[in-house]
């Protein structure tokens, strides 16, 4: 019976994730916010569900969290760093005070988990550290860009752990999830106000078709939770799983567009080295 620590297990990805482990019968401690969460989520499975109270952005609860953690539930096999939220708003529109509160939550909160646990999982020579990142860590779209900043960072985090950390048995994926049924464009979105008008024609029928495709997503969380056990499940899993047929898509015509601007730029790429 594998032990799993998930952060963010009140619902969406999180919830799904933890209820595919336990529907495998493993123990799932989770992270929630307030104690009536806790308590419902300690109700899943007697004995195999734990919830603990803990904001991943309090960094001076976490390392005493994941050691009583490990002390009364038992070492943490797999980390899922799943807490995260959207900012929905241009560059110009948005503030610092909202970037510093997106990295926050998105990468600092995770960064801080994981270094809590990674010691325990290096000195075993095992475990799994699977962080939810998005396709928006690897594609961007208008009025998204603190929030992409926050994921492509956490991608990278994430990428270059994983090299660090193979040799001892420790394997790091980026999970990367399109458009799904969660409530990540709703209730979980913060959105900052719509003020300048210049912006109005590009970034209105985004924002409007966001509002109106929640909760019609094609993406299936449940579906999602049993693709991270089979994931986990992989001897040798890999750095990067893109998860959703629009995550596919809008990355392969990313990737078109690379190619074709490293063809176009190759000249001038290649000037830069010394002659000889």
């Amino acid at each position: 019976m594998r032990t799993w620590f998930i952060t963010g297990v009140s619902t969406g990805f999180g919830r799904a994730i933890a209820n595919a482990a336990l529907a495998a019968r493993d123990r799932v401690v989770g992270t929630l916010r307030n104690e009536d969460q806790r308590k419902e989520f300690a109700d899943l499975a007697r004995s195999r569900s734990f919830g603990v109270i803990l904001d991943v952005t309090d960094a001076a609860r976490i390392q005493p969290t994941i050691e009583r953690v490990e002390r009364e539930v038992g070492p943490i096999d797999i980390l899922v760093n799943n807490a995260g939220y959207g900012h929905e708003g241009t560059f110009e529109e948005s503030t610092l005070e909202d970037l510093r509160r997106q990295f926050d939550v998105n990468v600092f909160g995770a960064v801080a988990v994981t270094k809590a646990v990674l010691p325990a999982m290096r000195k075993r020579r095992a475990g799994r550290i699977i962080n939810i990142t998005s396709m928006g860590g690897v594609i961007t779209l208008p009025g998204l860009s603190f929030y992409h900043g926050s994921k492509f960072a956490l991608e990278g985090l994430t990428e270059a752990l994983g090299k660090e950390v193979k040799g001892f048995g420790v394997y790091v994926t980026a999970v990367e999830p399109g458009s799904f049924r969660t409530d990540w464009a709703g209730r979980s979105m913060v959105r900052a106000p719509q003020v300048i008008e210049d912006y109005d024609a590009l970034l209105k029928p985004i924002r409007d078709r966001r509002l109106q495709m929640s909760g019609h997503q094609i993406g299936d969380p449940e579906k999602l939770g049993e693709a991270v056990l089979k994931l986990v499940d992989m001897e040798d899993p890999p750095a990067h799983l893109l998860l959703g047929s629009d995550a596919l898509r809008m990355l392969e015509e990313k990737l078109a567009v690379q190619r074709a601007e490293l063809d176009a730029g190759k000249s001038l790429t290649l000037s830069t080295d010394f002659a000889d």
